[in-house]
């Protein structure tokens, strides 16, 4: 894949805007409703094969069975962890009143903080593909890795190593360190304090109402344990809810790493070319699944209001504005996940100070 262009774009944010048909900036209450409960019915149905069906086979073949709904429970339960995704953003109906409600419902069940991650996710999108102001995934110079880095990502072994990691504990980590997030002046950044930098003075009640939802949520986890046992509530519950954050990372993580995406210093940064600097990833049947937040990342960072069913419609009249600004890698994941691991090391500028790309030579 072609670098993306670095220089202004010939066209503005309200030039794509007038390529969109105005439906697709409408927000429907109830076609909302009607995917998220279609999730939720899915969702209840595997739970129902996981209580009565799963017991009710053969040993060997439960070995099988518990692997598949892992599987399918997890990229469900992902499907609904974007639609509280778009409440994040105003994007499930024109009430936010009635958005944070059900955000909160759906994200707190998957134990995310809601408001927490609403606020510093909403300073990613405001600060996309800035070396200095961007919140997560926050390319590092080479002069700031450390000593063991390409003994890491240099060999097959390291790298599958850093991979599981990734897709197990990055995204706790993020939540409780702020790992891979933008740099503060403290020992921890925590997006479940409510006096952490990440937020002002006026969201710090939001924050500790998210707090609390979360430990409600870990109070309901703890009474099914002590009913049922820790092993039950792992494989009906534990499992799934690791598999969403797995995939949340993957999805974030391959949206902008790249190396035909560029980051800015503050001397080159603006908003367009920095929410232009992502791409867009071909999951196959999981595009759908996922509401296809997967492949129409693009015209998320541009039109973060604007509800998933009519986000394919809207990237397909956009693409011709947007030209060669626009990127599509239909790479397999595996495959994909493998090179940006391997090529993706730190950045450095190249032909042009203030602009950095991804390099993996020491």
């Amino acid at each position: 894949m072609q670098r993306s262009p670095v220089d202004k774009p010939p066209f503005t944010l309200g030039d794509i805007k007038k390529a969109i048909p105005p439906h697709c900036f409408h927000r429907s209450v109830i076609k909302s409703f009607s995917y998220l409960l279609h999730d939720l019915a899915i969702a209840a149905g595997l739970l129902y094969f996981a209580l009565v069906g799963i017991p009710a086979l053969p040993s060997i073949l439960r070995l099988v069975a518990w692997p598949l709904y892992w599987a399918a429970q997890g990229s469900v339960l992902t499907g609904v962890w974007v639609i509280g995704h778009e409440c994040g953003h105003h994007a499930f109906s024109d009430y936010l009143l009635l958005d944070n409600l059900v955000g909160l419902v759906l994200h707190s069940a998957l134990l995310t903080p809601f408001f927490s991650w609403k606020y510093s996710h909403r300073r990613h999108h405001a600060n996309t593909g800035s070396m200095e102001k961007d919140e997560v995934y926050v390319a590092k110079k080479k002069s700031a890795l450390p000593w063991y880095t390409p003994y890491v990502f240099g060999n097959p072994v390291g790298r599958l190593v850093y991979i599981a990691l990734q897709l197990t504990l990055a995204w706790p980590l993020y939540l409780a360190f702020n790992l891979s997030g933008q740099p503060y002046p403290r020992l921890v950044t925590c997006h479940y304090d409510p006096y952490s930098p990440l937020f002002s003075d006026q969201e710090r009640v939001q924050v500790l109402v998210s707090d609390a939802a979360i430990l409600a949520v870990l109070l309901a986890l703890h009474r099914l344990t002590a009913a049922y046992g820790l092993w039950w509530v792992v494989r009906v519950y534990g499992v799934p809810v690791m598999i969403v954050g797995a995939l949340f990372v993957l999805i974030t993580y391959l949206h902008h790493t790249h190396r035909a995406l560029p980051h800015y210093d503050s001397s080159e940064w603006e908003w367009l070319r920095g929410s232009l600097a992502t791409v867009d990833r071909d999951y196959g049947v999981l595009n759908r699944v996922l509401h296809n937040v997967t492949d129409t990342h693009v015209l998320h960072h541009l039109f973060p209001s604007m509800p998933h069913y009519h986000a394919m419609e809207a990237t397909r009249a956009a693409r011709p504005v947007l030209g060669e600004y626009y990127k599509f890698d239909r790479t397999p994941i595996i495959e994909a996940t493998w090179r940006e691991a391997k090529e993706c090391m730190y950045v450095e500028p190249r032909e042009r100070d203030g602009i950095y790309w991804y390099n993996n030579k020491f």
